[in-house]
């Protein structure tokens, strides 16, 4: 199985807003095969609590703004692992250490990559 074009779409709008917050280590996995619930899991990565939670904000408002609201949300009160639930896509934004503590990389490391575009810096 492959992710849907929606789940793509939606994917591109959450890396963008997570980007413009200065998350790290954008990583999505096509997790379609083994999860029949989902499309793709998107990771990424914050500094500190308040990066955490600023990212987590952004993806929902811009996902929001593309018509598409979460239809679940958990972690926002400790800060440290926020999950955003999108239907065809699962927003995971970590603090770093919890991030490689919890390793999701490693435990969905079969499922394919999905490549992502953000917009480059200029140098």
């Amino acid at each position: 199985m492959t992710a849907s074009a929606h789940a793509v779409e939606l994917l591109e709008v959450a890396a963008k807003a997570a980007d413009s917050k200065q998350a790290e280590d954008l990583v999505a996995l096509d997790v379609s095969g083994p999860l029949p619930l989902t499309d793709i899991f998107l990771l990424a990565s914050a500094r500190n609590e308040r990066n955490v939670l600023a990212i987590a904000d952004e993806v929902e408002d811009k996902l929001a703004e593309a018509g598409t609201k979460a239809l679940r949300r958990e972690g926002r009160n400790e800060a440290r692992w926020v999950l955003l639930d999108f239907g065809d896509l699962v927003v995971h934004v970590f603090h770093q250490e919890d991030r490689a503590y919890y390793s999701l990389e490693r435990l969905w490391k079969d499922c394919p990559v999905v490549p992502i575009e953000l917009p480059q810096v200029p140098a």
